[in-house]
C-alpha cells in the first residue's frame, strides 16, 4: 500500500504526521508526506529525518487559514490530486481537509479534521456570526467533508462538534492522537513547585488571560510557553504569567521533566497534544472542564469549570498536598499510555483497508 499524507509545519500537525508515518512504515506501508504552508524548521526536518524510508515533498502550496480567499486553496487541492496521480498512490490522507473542496480526489481519500476556523470561531465568539473574511473557509470545509470517503477527528467530542456544525449525516470517526514521550520518565528528577501552561497564548480559546489573573495570586511561579502574537496580528499582554516564548521540544521536555502542575484552561480543544506530553512526563493536570478533556482525562486530572475562577485554588491545593499531586501525576502518566503513535497508526491503517475495500483505486481495478 502506498499512501500520500499531507501535513504542515505550523502547530501539532507536523508531529502528528511524522509519528503516523513511522507507525505506518513499521506496518509495511509506503508513505509520502507532502507539506504545505511555511517550510519546516531545522528541528522539524531532524524529526522527519529520523523516520526511515519515508519521502518528504515540500510543495510550497499554501496553508488554508493563512490565505485571504478560496482560490489558492482550490488550486492547491488540484495540485495535490495531480501529485497523487504522478506518485500512483493507493490512498490520500488529507490533514488539511479543504484540499478536497474542488471535488473528489483521484483515489480513495480520508480527511482528518484537527480543527477548523468555523468551529474555533464558534467557541471563541459564541453567538457571533462567522466573520465574512472566513466564510469561504467554512464553505470549502463543508464541501470537502462531503467529497472524501471518510472523515476522522482526534476525539469523539470534536467529532460531534464537526457533525453538528457542518450538518454531516454521520459523525467523523474518532481516532485519538498519539505521541512519543519527549524524554524518558525519571522518577528521581526533583519536582519543582511551579505551574506551567503551553500553547498559543494569543488564542482567546486558550484563556491565557484567565490564567494570568490566577498567577497574580499564586505563591509559586506560573510559567507560560508559547507565542503571544498570532499570524494575523493577534496579541495578548500578560502581566503575571512568566512568559517563556516559543520553545523547542527539547526545551519543553526540560520543563516537563521537573513535573510542574500542568494547566490548560482551553474552552475549545479538538485533542490537546501539550496535555498528553505533560501527562507522559508524570505532571499533575489541572484542566478546563470541556468535553474533549473529560473524554481523554476523566479520573486522571482536576477539572475547573469553564469561565470560572477556580484555577488558583486548584493549583495551590496540589502544591500544598504533595501526595495528592504525586497520585494525580501517576494517574495521568498511566492514562497517557492509551494514546500512543502505534495505537493511532493501527487504527488509521484499519480505516485505510476498510476504505480501500469499499472503493479500490481505479488503477487496481483495471489491473
Amino acid at each position: 500500500m502506498k499512501v500520500l499524507v499531507t501535513t504542515d509545519a505550523v502547530g501539532g500537525v507536523w508531529e502528528y504526521s511524522v509519528e503516523l508515518a513511522r507507525g505506518l512504515r513499521a506496518a509495511g506501508v509506503e508513505v509520502v508526506v507532502a507539506s504545505v504552508g511555511p517550510p519546516p524548521s531545522a528541528d522539524q526536518r531532524v524529526m522527519f529525518a529520523a523516520t526511515p524510508s519515508c519521502t518528504l515533498i515540500e510543495t510550497d502550496l499554501p496553508l488554508d487559514w493563512l490565505c485571504a480567499d478560496a482560490a489558492p486553496v482550490l488550486a492547491a487541492g488540484k495540485a495535490i490530486a495531480e501529485l497523487a496521480s504522478e506518485l500512483s498512490v493507493d490512498l490520500i490522507q488529507l490533514n488539511m481537509p479543504t484540499l478536497a473542496a474542488a471535488g473528489p480526489m483521484p483515489v480513495p481519500t480520508i480527511a482528518v479534521t484537527h480543527g477548523c476556523v468555523a468551529t474555533w470561531w464558534e467557541a471563541a465568539r459564541p453567538g457571533t456570526p462567522l466573520a465574512r473574511d472566513y466564510r469561504w473557509h467554512s464553505a470549502l470545509t463543508a464541501a470537502a467533508l462531503r467529497n472524501v470517503d471518510r472523515v476522522v477527528a482526534p476525539s469523539t467530542a470534536y467529532a460531534a462538534i464537526v457533525r453538528r456544525h457542518y450538518g454531516l449525516a454521520e459523525a467523523p470517526q474518532a481516532i485519538h492522537n498519539g505521541r512519543t514521550p519527549l524524554r524518558a520518565f525519571d522518577p528521581a528528577e526533583p519536582i519543582a513547585d511551579v505551574a506551567l501552561t503551553v500553547g498559543r497564548l494569543w488564542d482567546g480559546v486558550k484563556n491565557a488571560a484567565l490564567l494570568d489573573r490566577a498567577a497574580a495570586r499564586l505563591p509559586i511561579p506560573f510559567l507560560a510557553a508559547g507565542a503571544a502574537r498570532g499570524p494575523h496580528g493577534e496579541t495578548i499582554r500578560l502581566t503575571h504569567l512568566r512568559e517563556l516564548g516559543q520553545l523547542s521540544a527539547d526545551q519543553i521536555a526540560g520543563h516537563l521533566a521537573k513535573r510542574p502542575v500542568f494547566v490548560s484552561a482551553a474552552s475549545f480543544e479538538p485533542f490537546g497534544l501539550a496535555v498528553l506530553e505533560a501527562a507522559q512526563a508524570g505532571c499533575a493536570l489541572v484542566l478546563a472542564d470541556n468535553p474533549t478533556f473529560r473524554e481523554l482525562w476523566d479520573g486522571a486530572a482536576l477539572f475547573v469549570p469553564i469561565g470560572e475562577d477556580g484555577w488558583c485554588s486548584a493549583i495551590e491545593g496540589l502544591i500544598l498536598d504533595p501526595s495528592r499531586r504525586h497520585a494525580l501525576g501517576e494517574a495521568a502518566r498511566s492514562r497517557a499510555g492509551r494514546y500512543t503513535p502505534a495505537a493511532s497508526a493501527a487504527a488509521m491503517l484499519a480505516l485505510y483497508r476498510e476504505v480501500l475495500s469499499a472503493r479500490p483505486p481505479a488503477s487496481k481495478v483495471a489491473a
